[in-house]
């Protein structure tokens, strides 16, 4: 790590703040796995006496990819070297995306059990390693991060739910990225059909742990509804047909998101407000 990014924050929110403003994607994950290992040593407190977040903004980006409506990014098939790189390109994006979702996790809401932070660190972690994974993947076809153009969706959401934890939990994890549940085990079968076992392996690989990420949004949206004595099934029911109408998509993977934490309920409700979204 150069001297440009040095994990020298004194508190855990300071940490994250640092990580956010990081616009170059390998300074996001060199201070990301920093920090990680600085807090499970011990060695980056929870101050309670920490400034106050800010109000939320766009995290620190790199000049490319440019960001366009989700309508605007070109469809392209698997068939190609070209289509491929795209689509291991968007699930990139994702990741570097879901770094900053673990860091503002950990910034925006305080007075939290340590436990909430441990995992958020933990998340930010692994998504900082899947996004090399991927970028490394994506140069070897000759393509690199910012060769295509991406959207704005994950982060979008964040600033919606930046006002309430519990709305944060049952969004961005259990909604937008929970989709990656569902999606990711047809494009493993597309990809060994064509006999790329390279992104296979890694695909499979973030498929298992982000099933332990999506259980994180799970346990700690029951915390927030417990605290608040609000019923869980309810709530998330209330909470889809606020925020997520639009961006809600099945089918649904029904068993790993009922290995990540969903009730049977949960799982009747998602299907409930995309069967409405087709029929509108």
């Amino acid at each position: 790590m150069n001297a440009a990014v040095a994990a020298d924050a004194r508190d855990l929110f300071a940490a994250a703040q640092h990580c956010l403003d990081a616009r170059d994607p390998d300074a996001k994950v060199a201070l990301t796995h920093a920090y990680a290992r600085r807090f499970s040593a011990g060695e980056l407190p929870i101050d309670p006496a920490a400034p106050a977040p800010a109000p939320i903004r766009m995290p620190g980006r790199p000049e490319r990819p440019r960001l366009v409506h989700p309508r605007a990014l070109p469809r392209r098939g698997f068939g190609s070297t070209e289509g491929r790189a795209a689509f291991i390109h968007a699930i990139a994006h994702i990741e570097l995306n879901a770094i900053d979702l673990g860091w503002d996790a950990v910034y925006r809401f305080r007075e939290l059990p340590p436990g909430y932070y441990a995992d958020w660190v933990r998340v930010a972690d692994d998504e900082a390693r899947h996004f090399v994974l991927l970028r490394d993947r994506l140069r070897a076809l000759g393509f690199d991060y910012g060769a295509f153009d991406a959207h704005n969706g994950l982060w979008e959401m964040c600033e919606k739910t930046a006002h309430d934890g519990m709305a944060r939990m049952a969004l961005v994890p259990r909604v937008l990225e929970a989709r990656g549940l569902d999606v990711t085990p047809g494009m493993i079968v597309k990809l060994r059909s064509l006999g790329d076992t390279d992104t296979v392996t890694i695909l499979e690989l973030i498929l298992r742990e982000e099933v332990a990420h999506v259980a994180a949004g799970s346990r700690w949206f029951r915390w927030f509804c417990a605290r608040r004595e609000l019923e869980p099934n309810a709530t998330f029911r209330a909470l889809l047909a606020d925020y997520a109408r639009a961006v809600l998509h099945g089918p649904f993977n029904l068993d790993a998101r009922a290995a990540a934490g969903f009730s049977e309920e949960e799982l009747a409700a998602l299907q409930a407000v995309d069967a409405e979204r087709l029929q509108a």
